[in-house]
């Protein structure tokens, strides 16, 4: 019975049907049967718009329509039966149809193809994820807002090499990575933007000799237009490959953060407590919490990077149009999603959750000599020293504070006028974290006044 199916499907071109192990290899039916809904919106499009231009009759679209909302209705409630014998979404839809219909569901495939039908399907199903990480980014983007407005002023150690180098403020390093997760925003915005153009009428390859209308079905499914050129429409996965791209760089960041979790909710650190809706105990030390949800986050984040270089692999070396390769653009895309929109809720959630320690963060921000540049500034301001002599001479101070084993704040004025002569009592301004942070007013520093106005661009810019 299956091979009758699939002969019918293929046509009278083919004697018999497909073996066991090529029907396994052929068939995609146990991954792009997700894309069931773009596959039915696409078709009930293509009927509608067959019926406007005559090619097939108001009755027969009528019918076609009804069926396919019977089909898609017994897909979601889980009553569909898949056939790998039926190797994808799209010949599963169309026998069912036909039971459901009779003759009219013979009709719908007119003027269309495989390959238009497979391009569409999956271009709107990426457009889906490119909305869903959008409004996954745009909710996480929120979050840190709020963790950096309520603590725009505390202070933190700034670290370069993870090395204490200057006090920042909590709030400017949250606002670290608004600017990171805004570029994912905009570059997933500027995919959807480029992406938004319909395959759909382009056929096999060279288009069709049936007088449709593309840009009915093109609107019908919101693209702004359909694609220029029949033979890229069907051989085009860069709207995928920019997916991932943009998936794998907002991956990178999600990692970065979740890097940064971990260590700073380590008992060395403390810098924040993560909920315990986001950790777990250990098996057999009791006084544990472990940050699981970063570490997973970033443990998956090495699917993703791995699904963008298989895509680019599957089409490196394709001629146009289509080539069976590209069935195999879908499963990775479709993996790389999913952990792409858990990373973001989970991550979501513990910046959400997570409080700082404001306490252990003002503690961290003053050691490691962390104000030796306000320091070195001073002596440029004040003293008038080349800022190379102003170097040298902060530097044998830190040495100095370090021979007393004390920070540069606790050493006397005697002992910095030892070290140079111009130095007056004046530097003990400079030398507390809570000046020099204030002190960095520069578009883009971290003083709280910059934080704050950095903090309301981006909820005027999210509304």
């Amino acid at each position: 019975m299956a091979e009758k199916t699939s002969n019918q499907m293929w046509g009278g071109r083919f004697a018999a049907g497909p073996d066991a192990i090529m029907e396994k290899i052929n068939a995609s039916i146990d991954y792009d049967q997700r894309m069931a809904a773009q596959d039915i919106a696409g078709s009930k499009a293509h009927a509608a718009m067959l019926a406007a231009t005559g090619i097939i009759s108001d009755s027969d679209a009528d019918a076609i329509r009804e069926g396919l909302v019977t089909v898609l209705s017994e897909i979601e409630a889980g009553r569909f039966a898949f056939s790998a014998a039926l190797e994808d979404i799209h010949m599963n839809v169309e026998a069912r149809l036909r039971e459901l219909i009779g003759e009219p569901a013979g009709r719908l495939h007119t003027a269309r193809s495989r390959n238009d039908q497979v391009a569409t399907d999956f271009r709107l199903w990426v457009r889906d994820q490119l909305d869903a990480a959008d409004a996954g980014l745009v909710a996480l983007i929120r979050a840190l807002l709020t963790q950096a407005e309520a603590g725009a002023d505390w202070v933190m150690p700034g670290f370069t090499h993870l090395q204490v180098a200057q006090p920042v403020t909590w709030g400017h390093h949250m606002m670290a990575y608004v600017e990171m997760f805004g570029r994912d925003l905009s570059r997933m915005r500027d995919a959807r933007a480029r992406m938004n153009e319909s395959p759909l009428g382009a056929a096999a390859l060279a288009g069709t000799s049936f007088p449709i209308d593309r840009d009915m079905t093109a609107r019908a499914l919101g693209f702004v237009r359909p694609a220029a050129n029949s033979l890229d429409a069907v051989s085009d996965r860069d709207f995928a490959l920019e997916f991932l791209s943009a998936a794998s760089i907002c991956a990178m960041h999600l990692s970065r953060l979740s890097e940064e979790l971990v260590i700073w909710s380590s008992a060395q650190f403390r810098f924040v407590a993560l909920s315990d809706r986001f950790s777990t105990g250990s098996s057999i030390m009791p006084q544990k919490k472990n940050p699981d949800a970063a570490e997973l986050i970033r443990a998956k984040i090495g699917r993703i990077f791995g699904a963008n270089t298989a895509l680019m692999m599957v089409m490196k070396g394709l001629p146009l149009a289509y080539s069976k390769d590209m069935q195999e653009d879908k499963e990775q895309v479709f993996d790389a999603a999913d952990s792409l929109m858990l990373a973001l809720a989970a991550m979501d959630g513990m910046v959400r959750d997570m409080s700082a320690n404001r306490e252990s963060l003002a503690t961290a921000a003053g050691a490691g000599f962390s104000t030796a540049t306000d320091l070195a500034d001073w002596l440029v301001r004040v003293p008038g020293l080349p800022f190379r002599e102003a170097h040298h001479v902060t530097g044998a101070l830190v040495a100095l504070a370090e021979k007393r084993g004390c920070d540069l704040p606790d050493l006397s004025l005697a002992d910095m006028r030892a070290v140079h002569g111009g130095i007056d009592d004046t530097v003990f301004e400079v030398l507390g974290v809570e000046n020099s942070v204030n002190s960095r007013l520069s578009y883009g520093g971290t003083a709280p006044v910059r934080v704050r106005e950095q903090i309301a661009r981006w909820r005027e810019r999210l509304g």
